[in-house]
């Protein structure tokens, strides 16, 4: 790793177009050594830490991937978008009503690569995208399933990637002697898994080392796939390593803007899947090829919709006015931030929250339990352990209140004297005042940020999907500016555009081309079907009228 520099501005000392890598891995909290986890191995990313800007209170918009994976692709809350129910390619799945779909964003908002494509970067995503809204070709020149580092990227043309790493995911938290005649559905990841612990060339973490927190029951099958989990996150750990490494031997270590985050808390229960701190609190490190901010930690609240803006303004691309976020750089700190749930696989649920940098605030509209039964989730060792204990009525009152319908309307927590978020005060007399004016501002922000979550999923669907069939984007048309230059335009508001190549996917269209031989175009409206390659010749376009 390179020795710090001398600190200046975030935008100075490179180029107005800097390179920028996002590196993600999945379903996990703070739970490494920069952040003050004394059980974490993680020595690659503590490296970074301390060449980078920390920030220790980031939060996601949704304690599940997909949902905030839309949000931090957007700079908009899910619930805006209509992409909040996970996942809406499942909807109907062993559930007793539902059909699949992809959700249709209001027409104006476009992911944030797509924005640094038409400003002239190259786009470049690995491993996963999941934003619920689809595939769409405008959003990245390149884009593919594997890990691998591209190659032979143009120096004269800058550059934006995300990088994903899986290995911390909740799945991979299963271990491979897991009792599979009583989850059937698990054997291929079972497999997976084994293949992933062959790879760690590492003594295991002591199961007596970790911390259980009151939530959880204590016992050796609790403390053993929390064990597993600090595994795969060391294993995690040297397999960023090794992209950094590969970043420093191709230069791009040194040129680039660097960040890194996770897509939500812990892939456990009573994390993922919930908007407590356990499923929002994410770790982000900002390095600066110029050592801007190297070593220092800042506490002012970030939230997932702030990561668009932040990488436009690096980009020097202005911000849309459907925005959500902030560039944490610039601009001011937000008194809060908000968070929601919705459905869940086969279970529908909605709950909001509010944050302020001292106290968490949540409000439950279902009437489920906290923790209600799911297929994928009860797979999980310690949720298997949990729902025994609970049959057997060996639980604390605490850890049975989260299995146990319905789950209390409002709560409140106070985040310094209790990061665990186990002491409700929402009914406490003392802190009336403070549950009442964070339930105002939350409602407000509910109406404000139009949030569709009021609105049955069914509703919502058949509103995007008229008819229940997905709506095609209408295929580009092209004429003739009064310069010469080729204008492509889809009848579908809202619809990108992108051109040349033989599928019309190669170049994003930004601005009028100049083109003097035939190529093809196509467009994509997100949550659209795309429309077929269109032939553009021209030669015999007409003026633009």
């Amino acid at each position: 790793m390179t020795e710090g520099r001398a600190s200046a501005g975030p935008g100075e000392q490179f180029p107005d177009r800097p390179n920028i890598i996002l590196i993600t891995a999945e379903d996990l909290s703070p739970r490494m050594g920069f952040m003050g986890d004394e059980v974490a191995v993680t020595p690659n990313l503590d490296a970074l830490a301390a060449e980078s800007v920390v920030f220790t209170k980031t939060f996601t918009t949704a304690g599940v991937c997909a949902p905030a994976r839309s949000a931090l692709i957007t700079g908009v809350h899910q619930t805006t978008l209509g992409t909040m129910h996970m996942r809406t390619s499942s909807y109907g799945m062993n559930m007793p009503e539902g059909e699949p779909y992809e959700a249709v964003p209001p027409a104006s908002i476009k992911a944030f690569p797509e924005l640094l494509r038409s400003a002239g970067y190259h786009t470049v995503n690995r491993q996963k995208t999941d934003y619920q809204f689809g595939e769409p070709f405008t959003i990245w020149d390149d884009n593919d399933h594997s890990q691998q580092w591209p190659h032979g990227l143009d120096a004269e043309q800058p550059f934006f990637a995300m990088i994903n790493f899986p290995t911390t995911h909740e799945g991979r938290t299963w271990p491979p002697d897991l009792n599979t005649s009583e989850r059937p559905n698990v054997k291929n990841a079972l497999e997976r898994n084994a293949t992933m612990d062959a790879r760690k060339n590492f003594p295991p973490t002591v199961p007596d080392a970790v911390r259980v927190p009151a939530y959880y029951p204590d016992t050796p099958v609790v403390r053993q796939n929390l064990a597993r989990h600090y595994d795969n996150i060391r294993l995690m750990d040297q397999e960023v390593g090794a992209l950094l490494r590969k970043l420093e031997a191709e230069g791009r270590f040194d040129d680039s803007i660097i960040i890194f985050t996770t897509d939500h808390g812990d892939g456990l229960p009573r994390a993922k899947r919930t908007i407590f701190d356990s499923g929002t609190h994410v770790p982000l490190i900002v390095r600066f090829p110029n050592g801007y901010g190297a070593g220092e930690r800042r506490s002012e609240l970030v939230s997932f919709v702030d990561l668009a803006p932040t990488i436009l303004a690096f980009a020097g691309v202005g911000l849309p006015d459907w925005i959500q976020g902030r560039d944490i750089f610039r601009a001011a700190p937000p008194q809060y931030i908000y968070m929601a749930g919705d459905r869940f696989d086969e279970v529908p649920q909605r709950f909001r929250g509010i944050r302020s940098d001292g106290y968490l605030y949540i409000r439950y509209f279902s009437d489920k339990p906290v923790i209600p039964s799911l297929g994928y989730q009860n797979t999980n060792p310690i949720m298997h352990e949990w729902r025994r204990l609970h049959a057997e009525g060996a639980l604390t009152p605490l850890q049975a209140m989260y299995l146990e319908a319905p789950a209390p309307r409002r709560m409140l927590f106070d985040v310094s004297a209790d990061p665990d978020n186990v002491r409700n005060l929402a009914d406490d007399p003392a802190y009336a005042v403070i549950a009442t004016r964070m339930d105002s501002d939350l409602m407000d922000w509910i109406a404000r940020s139009g949030d569709l979550g009021r609105v049955p999923e069914a509703q919502m669907r058949a509103r995007m999907w008229p008819g229940g069939t997905q709506p095609r984007t209408a295929a580009p048309q092209g004429c003739r500016a009064s310069d010469g230059a080729v204008v492509l335009t889809s009848a579908t508001v809202g619809a990108s555009v992108d051109y040349g190549g033989e599928q019309g996917e190669a170049e994003l269209y930004a601005r009028p081309i100049s083109a003097t031989q035939p190529f093809a175009a196509r467009a994509i409206r997100y949550g659209y079907a795309p429309s077929a390659p269109s032939p553009i010749d021209p030669a015999s376009l007409q003026p633009c009228g």
